[in-house]
């Protein structure tokens, strides 16, 4: 039996393998309009043809919880009708292939603002440009020299994100998600919060960890208020800031021992997996990338924190896949790119590992 393609019970909901998609932005909604940040056909094709390839829980792209929140404003946002609307068709066809859909929701706070990826390489949009605005934050500190220093989040405006949250896990029930993500990796407003490196607050919401952990922990409390107690809450962390003395700035940097000892407290405030990767927060962080390079720091939280984890960072074969799983590193792997290079991935994994995975009976001459 491959424990890659064993089932996973998270709550009451069986995840029928450990071989999931992780949220990867497309870039491609709506900025204005009457289907502003709602998805379209792209989205339910990109989706969906993973789901009929094997996979068995498909998270969406970072979905923002209002319109300041998105990194990019063709990103995917979760606060209108519409938009629950629209997302209903492409969760239905998701079930169907015997896969459960899973969405992120996000705040990008100071990285918000920007262009796609494909143009001008993701620069910051400008306040005065069109489709631009001014990003928020903790603290008025730009990611970088060439991003808008953003408007420090009052206390009121801190309870508003709180609310927005909870409204738009309210909304993701309604348009028909199995499992809520909160994100809080990548040098999004969550991370900015914990990380001691972009949250320079004097309030409570800064300076201590106890202060730093205080507006993510509030919004899990958030989610899991309007979230069915039979259904997993998942969290996703940048495990490690990734600073170190060479990196030329001396602002100390949220650490692997910090990630540790926040598992703890998210098990605590009922989250169920921490889905856990790094980086993103520092523009000068020196990455050591390479196949599995993120794997050993969900291993930790797993042993020590004893939550259950997610693994990510170049997983592109299935034998490191099974092996992952199998030695108990986590207890699910999140394919990104790989997926994008071949949607039917968990098909070919479960073939090569002699298990078994769903197939659409119209592929079955394939088989």
């Amino acid at each position: 039996m491959s424990a890659l393609f064993e089932p996973l019970r998270l709550r009451s909901l069986t995840v029928p393998n450990r071989l999931w998609m992780a949220p990867m932005c497309q870039y491609s909604a709506a900025p204005e309009g009457p289907t502003e940040g709602a998805p379209g056909d792209w989205h339910f094709q990109h989706l969906a043809a993973r789901a009929a390839g094997g996979t068995g829980l498909i998270l969406t792209e970072a979905t923002a919880v209002a319109p300041e929140g998105r990194i990019t404003p063709y990103d995917l946002g979760l606060w209108n009708d519409t938009q629950t609307a629209a997302f209903r068709r492409i969760t239905d066809a998701i079930k169907a292939q015997n896969s459960v859909p899973g969405i992120q929701i996000a705040h990008a706070g100071r990285k918000a603002s920007s262009e796609r990826t494909w143009v001008d390489r993701g620069r910051a949009l400008r306040p005065e440009e069109p489709f631009g605005w001014r990003p928020v934050g903790p603290s008025p500190l730009p990611f970088d020299d060439a991003s808008t220093t953003p408007e420090e989040l009052s206390a009121a405006r801190i309870a508003e994100v709180v609310g927005q949250f909870a409204e738009t896990a309210r909304r993701a029930l309604d348009a028909g998600f199995q499992v809520a993500e909160i994100h809080g990796a990548h040098g999004y407003l969550i991370n900015q919060f914990l990380s001691p490196y972009s949250n320079r607050r004097t309030d409570a919401y800064g300076g201590s960890y106890e202060n730093r952990t205080r507006l993510p922990l509030e919004i899990v409390d958030a989610v899991r208020a309007v979230w069915p107690e039979d259904l997993p809450v998942f969290f996703r962390i940048s495990a490690t800031d990734w600073l170190s003395e060479d990196d030329g700035d001396d602002r100390e940097g949220w650490t692997a021992d910090d990630t540790v000892r926040f598992a703890r407290d998210l098990a605590e405030h009922g989250v169920d997996l921490l889905d856990t990767s790094t980086g993103g927060n520092a523009p000068n962080a020196r990455i050591a990338v390479g196949p599995g390079y993120q794997v050993p720091f969900a291993e930790r939280v797993k042993k020590e924190a004893g939550l259950a984890v997610g693994a990510v960072g170049l997983i592109t074969e299935a034998q490191q896949a099974e092996k992952i799983v199998a030695d108990g590193q986590a207890d699910a792997v999140l394919l990104g790119r790989e997926l994008l290079r071949s949607p039917s991935f968990a098909q070919h994994a479960a073939r090569e590992l002699g298990a078994a995975v769903h197939i659409p009976q119209q592929y079955h001459r394939a088989v």
